[in-house]
């Protein structure tokens, strides 16, 4: 973690902001002092200065319902930190998903994870991932995978069988990514033409 915030400017505390690292969504916001900052980085697990309390205050010792810790992020004038994290449970104290009244349910960020696995295979090789296999047979193979995955998804969507469907649905999606790798492109070049198609309307 290299962060450089300025407790002492905030009399001691900052403010957290807790976004969920799949969907994106925001959680919460809570404080922090230097202290809670360390022992969310050593424990992993997301933990506040309590106001109320007088106290540090892990999130979830109560309820159970802990938040996963994944970054730390400070903001550019050193007085605000983002918080990406993983909900074991709902947020707010009332049961809701978020203390913002919002649904937590996409894991569509899972997405950008993916994607940053796909390339440390390509980047950093092992004999034992398929998909660095895919990489060392090289663009054909890659584009015939997709190829392949497509016409099963195509097969499975005549049926009524949805695990099955959802299968090869989740196959076509990984395949796909590898290719844009395999490539050099970027998902998000894909999302600027459609962005552009869909501004031309």
């Amino acid at each position: 973690m290299d962060m450089n915030i300025d407790f002492k400017k905030m009399d001691g505390l900052v403010p957290a902001i807790v976004q969920d690292a799949l969907s994106g969504k925001v959680l919460m916001q809570g404080y922090m002092n230097e202290e809670a900052l360390a022992k969310t980085n050593e424990t992993k697990m997301v933990t506040f200065f309590s106001r109320s309390k007088n106290r540090l205050w892990t999130k979830g010792e109560t309820s159970g319902n802990y938040m996963e810790l994944v970054s730390l992020a400070g903001d550019c004038d050193g007085d605000s930190i983002l918080v990406k994290a993983n909900p074991r449970g709902p947020v707010c104290h009332t049961g809701a998903d978020t203390c913002f009244e919002e649904e937590n349910t996409s894991k569509t960020g899972f997405i950008d994870q993916l994607r940053a696995i796909i390339k440390d295979r390509k980047n950093n090789p092992s004999d034992t991932s398929y998909t660095a296999s895919l990489f060392a047979k090289g663009i054909n193979k890659v584009a015939q995978k997709v190829g392949e995955e497509a016409v099963e998804i195509v097969i499975e969507a005549k049926d009524d069988n949805k695990e099955l469907f959802m299968g090869e649905a989740a196959d076509l999606l990984y395949h796909y990514l590898v290719l844009l790798e395999a490539k050099g492109y970027e998902l998000d070049e894909v999302m600027e033409v459609l962005i552009a198609r869909h501004n031309k309307k």
